[in-house]
């Protein structure tokens, strides 16, 4: 063991740092007594206040200081929350305003066990900020009475940190991304630090041991900081975690492994740890400091090591230590409701009196229940308070993009099918000149697993890198320090880094295989929560939306084989509240650009783009684009010979299903060209749902006009074909409805033996309406048998050759 000495520049008190020895690292303890004797009782009153509050609100409805003997009336007939976690998480919070105070620091708080949510509702009403938000609710004995009522009640709020708690961006309810979440709030905010709590339980799932990995993308000299803490507290639901069994030695290896300085803060006396947290703080933020001005002021670029803590503390730290004669405090037992029978059970009822008195509360709150100035007096005040901090709230500073007219980067399109393009790569172009358009503002960035250029997304890389704080060899290419563009394959990562960079206000896209966009749909769940949440909760600003462009989608993984076929990620979305979902599917380049310019401009929405990669037709002209993505679908007449009075209408949402009806309705012309044909095509597919269903849905009359309410509709989708059922199964003619798409039928192939193999080529959709236009079927036999024998011949060819067929690659559409 070896020892330092240091001067607390704030405290002006000598500290003593020891470094302890590790295999494969070093862990820091730093010891002294940087608090004073009045300065340790007001940071102790407030962590005790912390702690009553936190248990009124999992157990009392009533009786809220104790001012009379607890009764059994008095306590919640449904005991629901943790407390396990909620003392460490108060501790925390308590020395973290003292940081804030003293330094004037802007902080925000992500608490990874979002099931300690008592104690941060506890918090942020001590400093004052929950009355503001929850006028209602004042710091009073009322105020208290229906703080504890709330919590976890029929009308209430949840037991997590949720949208309903001031200062949170992060539920917590589901672990794995808070500290994913941590940098997105930290990037492009130079003066901003996110202290992040990880819960040990967290730790062990896969997105939290990707995300430690966030380091090697911080610039210090742009972004702010994150101050990583492992609260370790030994147990989860019922077993123990496995960081706290595994030793110092090889947690510290691990942390030093992932680029970390670990800070060690342990102990079970609250003042000896009160004493030990204080000056390991005090070190670690004039370490950020240092590290920020080196990188700022003098240029220094090597990666630093940034400081993280593991804070080891008992779970349930002052709660019961036995209950019915079994140990709780510092066993899984803490984990949730110590006491589970206090309102049926004397004994516990009385253990739970007894636990709460022990914080003292006469001390802490005066004859009104306000709480007593030495709570108060020296926390942070205004926006400096974590509850109150803008970052957490939309941004401190939050400014719309500024985007360049996508009309002039449109594709020109003399003819409807006459100009091909690659859509995305088109799209890349006007992206680079978002991208500098808003550099000076640093607000915008572009995510992704490994894809950015594999996507044709390479134009921005011509005006900004791929940020790396790595080591950078000649070799590589668009890697720097600074860059705009973040690249981690872990989709995880990127959804977690994207969402904090959102909620604190910033914009941003994420560009992703299709097939595996499936890896954060979990996460998609809780951030549509989060939004639907917020919606109705109105001191919440609006946030920039989530925007994914997925595209090396279904349609064109022939090469990579089925296990990169798999369109489902729509399914899944659609499933969220539709006032916070949308999906779109533009035909070609143009349209893609209007599409994306819009989901750009758009706050609290979940946009999904699916959007083609390779060369394809592009059918309409930007003014047409403009206008086909306004009305969301509609018929193209330029494609249809229905005068009015369809045959059959052939619908198609999609670019590739657009594709295969165009050519279907050509086939058709030349075999059957007395057919009535009406050709719809889908770029918005809400508008399919009833306006009952979805604020986009087509009002019944407008969609019978189009579809009609008799004449079958054959309808090419891009993903699984039961989505369009479920979405116009209240229409008038659904019973007229046949779907194709993808049927998970895929292998490695070429293009078009993907949709032979699922049924949505252009010969099986020629079939279909042969098949399902009255009378048609005896009239045009020879003709579905040609289809059937073009379908062999297809087969035949692609086996033999390895390429599909001349007339399929090379078919273009022919105007009328």
């Amino acid at each position: 063991m070896s020892q330092a000495f240091r001067l607390d520049p704030l405290s002006r008190r000598t500290v003593r740092m020891e470094i302890r020895d590790a295999k494969g690292g070093l862990v820091e303890v730093v010891n002294g007594t940087p608090l004073g004797a009045d300065e340790l009782k007001h940071l102790d009153a407030h962590w005790r206040a912390a702690n009553y509050l936190s248990v009124g609100q999992i157990y009392l409805m009533d009786n809220p200081l104790l001012r009379e003997p607890l009764q059994p009336e008095h306590v919640k007939p449904r005991l629901l929350g943790h407390w396990g976690t909620t003392p460490g998480l108060n501790m925390l919070y308590t020395h973290l305003s003292r940081v804030i105070a003293r330094r004037g620091q802007d902080m925000i708080y992500v608490t990874g066990p979002g099931h300690g949510g008592p104690g941060l509702v506890a918090n942020v009403w001590l400093e004052g900020t929950y009355s503001e938000v929850y006028p209602n609710i004042g710091r009073d004995a009322a105020g208290m009475q229906k703080l504890f009522k709330q919590f976890s009640f029929p009308g209430g709020i949840p037991s997590h940190v949720a949208p309903e708690t001031p200062g949170s961006i992060h539920e917590g309810g589901e672990l794995g991304y808070s500290i994913s979440h941590a940098y997105g709030a930290a990037f492009d905010n130079p003066n901003l630090v996110v202290a992040c709590v990880v819960g040990d339980g967290e730790a062990e799932t896969g997105p939290l041991a990707a995300s430690w990995h966030s380091n090697k993308f911080l610039d210090p000299t742009v972004d702010g900081a994150v101050l990583p803490i492992l609260h370790l507290n030994g147990y989860k639901i019922a077993n123990p975690t496995v960081l706290a069994r595994i030793g110092d030695e090889e947690l510290s290896a691990l942390m030093t492994g992932y680029g970390y300085k670990p800070y060690l803060v342990e102990g079970d006396d609250p003042a000896a740890v009160h004493q030990l947290l204080a000056a390991t703080l005090d070190t670690i933020f004039d370490e950020i400091a240092e590290i920020q001005r080196r990188a700022r002021e003098e240029g220094v670029t090597e990666r630093p090591r940034w400081p993280m803590i593991v804070f080891r503390t008992p779970k349930g730290w002052t709660g019961p230590k036995v209950v019915d004669g079994v140990p709780v405090e510092g066993t899984w037992r803490a984990h949730q409701v110590p006491l589970s029978a206090a309102r049926g059970d004397a004994a516990h009822l009385a253990a739970l009196e007894e636990w709460m008195r022990s914080y003292r509360p006469e001390e802490l709150f005066d004859d009104s229940g306000a709480p007593q100035p030495v709570l108060t007096q020296w926390l942070p005040t205004a926006d400096l308070r974590m509850g109150a901090n803008p970052h957490a709230n939309g941004g401190r500073s939050p400014r719309s993009l500024e985007l360049p007219d996508y009309r002039d980067y449109g594709v020109k399109v003399p003819v409807p099918g006459g100009t091909t393009a690659e859509p995305t790569r088109v799209l890349g172009g006007w992206l680079r000149d978002v991208m500098t358009a808003n550099d000076r503002h640093r607000n915008f960035r572009i995510v992704g697993p490994d894809e950015t250029e594999s996507n044709r997304l390479g134009a921005v890389l011509e005006v900004t890198d791929k940020v790396w704080q790595g080591e950078i060899k000649p070799v590589d290419a668009h890697l720097s320090r600074h860059g705009r563009v973040m690249e981690i394959l872990s989709e995880h990562t990127c959804q977690g880094w994207l969402e904090g960079y959102l909620l604190t206000g910033r914009h941003g896209l994420f560009s992703c295989y299709e097939a595996f966009t499936h890896i954060v749909d979990s996460m998609v769940n809780q951030h549509a929560k989060w939004l639907a949440v917020t919606r109705e909760l109105g001191w919440r600003r609006p946030v920039p939306s989530l925007n994914y462009l997925l595209t090396s989608h279904v349609w064109r993984q022939d090469h990579n084989g089925f296990s990169h076929q798999d369109p489902g990620f729509v399914d899944h979305v659609m499933n969220k509240r539709s006032e916070v979902v949308r999906v779109y599917l533009p035909p070609d380049a143009n349209t893609l650009l209007s599409i994306t310019d819009h989901c750009l401009r758009s706050r609290d929405y979940i946009n999904v783009i699916v959007a083609g990669k390779q060369p394809g037709p592009s059918w309409l002209d930007m003014d047409a684009a403009v206008l086909h993505c306004v009305r969301g679908l509609g018929i193209w007449e330029w494609a249809s010979n229905d005068d009015g009075d369809p045959d059959v209408v052939l619908a198609a949402a999609g670019d590739i299903p657009t594709i295969e009806v165009l050519a279907a309705t050509s086939i058709l012309r030349e075999y059957l060209p007395d057919l009535k044909v009406r050709v719809v095509n889908v770029v918005n597919l809400m508008r399919l749902q009833s306006p009952k269903e979805h604020p986009h849905g087509l009002p019944d009359a407008e969609f019978d006009a189009i579809f009609t309410t008799d004449r079958p509709v054959v309808f090419a989708y891009h993903g699984y074909p039961m989505l369009i059922h479920r979405l116009t199964y209240r229409r008038t003619g659904h019973e007229h409805l046949h779907v194709r798409g993808y049927k998970e039928e895929g292998t490695t192939t070429t293009p078009f033996d993907m949709l032979v193999m699922n049924d949505m080529d252009r010969y099986h959709l020629v079939m279909d309406v042969i098949d399902r236009v009255p009378g048609l079927a005896r009239r045009a036999a020879t003709v579905r048998q040609q289809m059937v024998d073009i379908l062999a011949r297809h087969h035949e060819h692609t086996r033999r050759t390895g390429e599909d067929l001349p007339e399929v690659v090379n078919w273009e559409w022919r105007p009328a």
